[in-house]
């Protein structure tokens, strides 16, 4: 996800203006940004301040970087389960062939 360029107390800025009964059109277009952002930004952001959205955010990056660690262990995990099974098998074909003998009978 692309990290806005609009800092916290923008954003917060930008919503209250809006719920002081200004245009949204008027306030997206002083704050240069479109409609639908704005009402993004409301969806997710509503009655927050902001040092709670920028607490938010630091979670929500926090969380992706902790889903990416999640995700690599995970195939760390299986990858490793694979070579022990292969490991295993090979083992166990290993020792049930027929030993042979000094004279290779």
């Amino acid at each position: 996800m692309n990290r806005s360029k609009v800092s916290e107390a923008q954003m917060a800025f930008v919503l209250r203006k809006a719920d002081e009964h200004a245009s949204v059109g008027e306030v997206c277009r002083m704050a240069g940004i479109s409609e639908a952002t704005f009402y993004v930004w409301r969806r997710k952001y509503a009655k927050l301040i902001s040092s709670e959205i920028k607490r938010l955010r630091q979670l929500e990056d926090e969380n992706a970087q902790l889903n990416r660690i999640v995700a690599d262990l995970s195939l760390d995990k299986e990858t490793s389960q694979d070579v022990i099974k292969r490991t295993f098998e090979a083992k166990l074909r290993e020792d049930r062939r027929p030993a042979s003998g000094p004279n290779g009978i």
